[in-house]
């Protein structure tokens, strides 16, 4: 059952290309924006690769408890990202584009918004009784349906910042650049 959780899961890795999809003065202030913003994006993303990786790995061959307690601490790691990666948007300042500042306050909200998503996704993993499988497979398929809804919300939060001039320049930055599970999360998912 957390196959499909895991399925879901992977999708919020377009976060991740979304951030990694991320010459004259105005492209010199575009890019120090976005140097800005990805210098303190990029734990974050090797946060939520780390998180999802736990996920889908646990997913395989995972006992109920197992799942149930790398779930709750993905989501609470995800969340602290978001959290994080909208606290680097707001620092960067207003980015030096086209409705610069509705971007930033866009995309600040939606990220603080997915956050408190992913904590409402924690707290519901969290009631689950891993001791009633049954009712726990139920259980898990609610929160895969709301990781959807999450993921779509994550979309939306950075898919404006990764347009035009501002993905151009993120995508420059070594700190948006797309994350692999790191090698502690690698070695639980080879176990």
């Amino acid at each position: 059952m957390n196959k499909k959780l895991a399925a879901a899961l992977s999708g919020g890795a377009v976060l991740v290309l979304v951030l990694s999809g991320c010459g004259d003065d105005g492209e010199e202030k575009v890019n120090d924006w976005a140097k800005k913003v990805c210098d303190q994006a990029k734990p974050q993303i090797q946060k939520r690769a780390d998180a999802q990786q736990a996920i889908i790995s646990t997913a395989a061959d995972g006992k109920p408890a197992d799942i149930q307690a790398a779930d709750s601490r993905a989501f609470a790691d995800i969340a602290a990202a978001d959290k994080a990666l909208a606290k680097a948007v707001r620092d960067a300042g207003v980015p030096p584009v086209d409705d610069g500042e509705k971007l930033q306050n866009d995309a600040v909200k939606e990220l603080d918004a997915t956050a408190a998503e992913y904590l409402k996704l924690k707290e519901q993993i969290d009631g689950l009784n891993p001791e009633d499988q049954q009712k726990f497979a139920d259980g898990l398929q609610e929160v895969a349906d709301g990781l959807k809804k999450i993921e779509r919300m994550d979309q939306a939060a950075l898919a404006k910042l990764q347009s035009g001039e501002l993905g151009t320049a993120m995508a420059k930055q070594p700190g948006c650049q797309r994350a692999d599970a790191s090698n502690s999360a690698e070695g639980a998912a080879a176990s």
